[in-house]
């Protein structure tokens, strides 16, 4: 029986759906892990995650079989086991599983048995749950293999804990959200080692995936509630947990050697690199050469263009300058230093005339008619179009750059500043915008492209936001100031509150009830608005689910 294990926690990125490459990439990390006795990879690691509707496709899961036979055969010559997850079929039902390969074989399967059905998971409607699953016996060790969601609950460790297990390992896809690390040490993995008395590592992914972002910080936790190692946030890393048989008792069990404990990015950094790690993988994963933006002088393209740099480096990021006759000198140099603060290319297309083109266009039908917001409206769109026709021309996607807020209550043009293929501020209410600004301001993150120092003019945080499409205009002219709008959005997006309760914490019950309105009018807009990472508990879309047409208000 031995009494030392070699556990390697391999914390990887993935493709969903390039199987090939994300097995190669197990492969390699096996090759320079020789020492080791186990490597554990993340939740369905082969297929990638959220795989969503992809994973029903039969040529998928045909294909998902055949890699996973030779991730097996791979084993035969000796070297460290794997730990691998993927998907399975069993009498004809779906699991969401994983196989342990060692000396040439599947020495064995455990399948999910609490599949999350909420937020930004929908596991119900794609597998069926395994039975509770029981021990693997590995090289002298009983291991409990609970995947993900398995430990969010009681049943799966206490059935493993009565029939023998002595270590817990944990794959998991455990998407980011804001506080959610601290939730998953202290509210759930020491809450499930402490009640079994077992050891546990939890193996999560790092990476960008659509909407959601994974940011890694594996570790592994004692039964005494100690935290024995963590891995980095947001970056992939590979480490050897060195496992010892000690005595115990009248028996023995199982204990981790102390490793390192990486130091968590605190808040905002966090949000910060969430958006960082989406739009760098969004980009990369689908092709394209770079980013392009509509870089106004205001702070919420700043922070984008921040982003962007930060992700990818300031030689693939175009940014242009798009005035109309009601654009300030303020918001053009502005908007040019921030440019060169960031090094970045900065053109300046003039809209006025393709405006004058279509007001004289529009003029006989527009005839008798007040100017209103349809030519506002027209200033963004002219806008959209243009930059959309230099990413058709040169292949950068193009980011767009409305926050939460906004976004809440559809103050943005649709087919206009709306337009792009991705939202890093998305799921990001303004005051948060205001924020992160500063902080970037004063920090470089760990796992930034950019610049030290400053990224954006001062002033750019400081100057009242606004539009610029009509003259003199300010975002309170339409809109509470932001720290009023975002209290109030949080109530009724995040916690589903009424304009009741929301009143009686002393909000103003009319401008509530506006607000409320505004959010379900704008709800046609949010569907076609492009993806964006999400921060919260509830972002629009994966989380937040309206139809679009409904009547039914609180007040």
């Amino acid at each position: 029986m031995a009494d030392k294990l070699i556990i390697t926690l391999a914390q990887l990125n993935q493709r969903v759906g390039d199987l090939a490459a994300n097995a190669a990439a197990m492969l390699e990390v096996r090759r320079n892990a020789q020492r080791s006795d186990l490597i554990v990879f993340p939740e369905m690691q082969l297929i990638g995650y959220p795989h969503e509707d992809l994973v029903l496709n039969p040529a998928l899961i045909e294909r998902a079989t055949v890699e996973l036979e030779k991730l097996a055969k791979a084993t035969a010559d000796g070297g460290p086991a794997m730990l691998v997850g993927s998907v399975f079929v069993r009498d004809g039902a779906l699991h969401n599983g994983v196989a342990l390969l060692d000396g040439g074989r599947i020495a064995a399967t455990r399948f999910k048995y609490e599949l999350p059905n909420y937020g930004t998971f929908d596991e119900k409607r794609l597998f069926l749950p395994g039975p509770l699953p029981e021990p693997v016996a590995f090289r002298g060790a009983m291991l409990g293999l609970p995947i993900c969601e398995d430990i969010w609950h009681p049943d799966v460790c206490r059935h493993l804990a009565q029939l023998g297990a002595e270590i817990f390992l944990c794959v998991n896809g455990s998407p980011y959200e804001i506080d959610k690390d601290v939730l998953r040490i202290d509210g759930v993995a020491k809450r499930r080692s402490i009640d079994t008395g077992i050891p546990l590592a939890y193996v999560n992914r790092v990476g960008g995936q659509d909407e959601v972002v994974f940011d890694g910080a594996s570790f592994v936790v004692g039964p005494e509630g100690a935290l024995w190692a963590q891995l980095p946030e947001w970056e992939e890393a590979v480490v050897d947990t060195v496992w010892t048989r000690v005595p115990s008792g009248s028996g023995h069990r199982w204990r981790c050697e102390a490793g390192d404990v990486a130091e968590p990015a605190k808040h905002p950094e966090d949000i910060y690199c969430a958006m960082v790690v989406a739009l760098r993988d969004y980009v990369n994963k689908n092709r394209f050469p770079g980013v392009i933006l509509g870089l106004s002088g205001g702070i919420d393209s700043a922070l984008c263009a921040a982003i962007a740099v930060d992700a990818l480096g300031a030689d693939r990021v175009w940014c242009v300058m798009l005035p109309s006759r009601y654009t300030s000198q303020e918001s053009l140099d502005d908007a040019a230093g921030c440019a060169q603060m960031l090094g970045v290319r900065l053109d300046t297309v003039p809209i006025g005339p393709a405006v004058d083109g279509f007001t004289g266009m529009l003029a006989p039908l527009f005839a008798g008619r007040e100017p209103d917001l349809t030519e506002e409206n027209l200033q963004s769109r002219i806008r959209g179009t243009t930059l959309m026709a230099l990413s058709n021309k040169f292949g950068p996607m193009l980011v767009t750059t409305g926050n939460k807020s906004e976004m809440s209550v559809g103050y943005a043009t649709i087919y206009g500043d709306m337009n792009g293929g991705y939202n890093p501020l998305k799921d990001a209410y303004k005051t948060t915008v205001f924020a992160l600004s500063r902080w970037r301001n004063e920090h470089r993150p760990r796992i930034g492209l950019g610049p030290q120092g400053p990224v954006m003019p001062e002033r750019i945080i400081t100057k009242p936001p606004s539009a610029e499409l009509r003259p003199d205009q300010k975002d309170e002219d339409s809109l509470p100031p932001y720290d009023v709008l975002d209290a109030i959005l949080l109530g009724l997006v995040e916690h589903e509150k009424s304009v009741a309760q929301i009143t009686a914490e002393g909000f103003d019950r009319a401008t509530v009830e506006r607000i409320e309105r505004l959010l379900h009018l704008a709800e046609y807009k949010r569907r076609q608005a492009p993806p964006g990472v999400k921060l919260g508990i509830r972002n629009f879309g994966r989380d937040r689910r309206y139809p679009i047409t409904q009547g039914f208000r609180t007040a």
